[in-house]
């Protein structure tokens, strides 16, 4: 018997092999002709985050260099939730994807009956940002001038000053919290829908104090509405040279780099198809203009383009280092 197994075994292998000889070529054909239409970006948030500000003028860069329209198009609520949910149920082919924040990893500990698996529903592409760390900021109405003042002031005062985020269960709502814990302060938490209406509200004083990505808070730290007390990078953002890290400031062991920034494919997208979007962003990454205009807007972050293997591992550390942090402070979608 085992005389006849052998051969048998060496037919199917080449019987595999041929098959997978006739393949390829189209594969890589499919891949060379790729874009043929225009490509969808899904950005699940509302628009004027960072997010948001930093993918319109990729997608700009893109569309020049691979001779397609390239449109982002914003389809918010739940977190990221719903934008997401629409991208895993696309066709696998590359002309809708998903652009996201950290919030994506976030996302499976928060909510249990979630429609799609973010490991096995998607296929990442690249990592488009990397965050340096957050600000602390506050209206520019509050007294505090430092961190330590603001600690002081929450001790005494009544009724509890309050900060701003995006929702519930996301990067800038956890800094907080863990700013919270760190700090021994007990600010309230308001989540609104969205950073702008988040960032909006500190503004305007409805809330006191936030915890936010550079970017969307730089032009009213210059204008004098917000005042920056404090970053929870591990060194000073060099666009704030005089705003003390956490540590300096008097707050040990809180260093937070803040949130990525990633673009996705749903599963089963050829990866071919993948592997070129990777290069394409890449190359568009490197541009200086685009590379300027990605400091201006979204300062704190530095230009990625990892490959689809490392952004993939950076991703499932995420899920599983974000779920603990959930547990630890009781977080959970409402």
């Amino acid at each position: 018997m085992k005389r006849l197994e052998r051969p048998r075994m060496r037919q199917v292998l080449c019987a595999t092999g041929v098959a997978l000889a006739l393949l390829l070529p189209g594969v890589h054909a499919a891949a060379q002709a790729y874009p043929k239409q225009a490509i969808k970006i899904v950005v699940p948030f509302e628009p004027g985050g960072t997010l948001d500000v930093a993918v319109r003028p990729l997608g700009v860069a893109l569309a020049a260099q691979m001779g397609q329209p390239v449109i982002v198009e914003n389809r918010a609520g739940a977190n990221g939730v719903i934008g997401t949910d629409y991208v895993s149920k696309a066709a696998p082919d590359g002309y809708t994807l998903l652009a996201v924040t950290a919030s994506f990893a976030l996302n499976p500990g928060m909510y249990k009956d979630l429609k799609y698996d973010v490991i096995k529903d998607f296929a990442p592409i690249t990592g488009l940002m990397q965050g340096a760390g957050f600000v602390a900021i506050v209206n520019a109405a509050v007294p505090a001038k430092t961190l330590q003042e603001l600690i002081a002031l929450d001790k005494k005062s009544n009724p509890k000053m309050a900060f701003s985020s995006p929702g519930i269960g996301n990067t800038i709502h956890i800094a907080s919290e863990l700013f919270n814990q760190r700090a021994g302060t007990h600010f309230l938490h308001v989540p609104y829908k969205g950073s702008a209406p988040s960032l909006n509200a500190v503004v305007s004083g409805e809330v006191q104090l936030a915890i936010m990505p550079p970017g969307i808070v730089m032009p009213f730290i210059r204008s004098g509405k917000l005042r920056a007390l404090a970053f929870t990078g591990d060194k000073r953002l060099p666009e704030l040279p005089d705003v003390p890290t956490m540590a300096e400031a008097g707050v040990s062991d809180f260093v937070f780099q803040g949130t990525w920034m990633g673009l996705f494919a749903p599963a089963g997208t050829p990866p071919a198809i993948v592997n070129k979007l990777h290069a394409e962003v890449r190359q568009a990454l490197q541009q200086p203009a685009l590379s300027q205009t990605l400091t201006n807007v979204a300062a704190g972050y530095i230009p990625d383009g990892s490959p689809p293997e490392q952004f993939s591992k950076q991703v499932q550390d995420d899920v599983k280092r974000y779920g603990a942090i959930l547990r630890t402070f009781n977080i959970k979608a409402e």
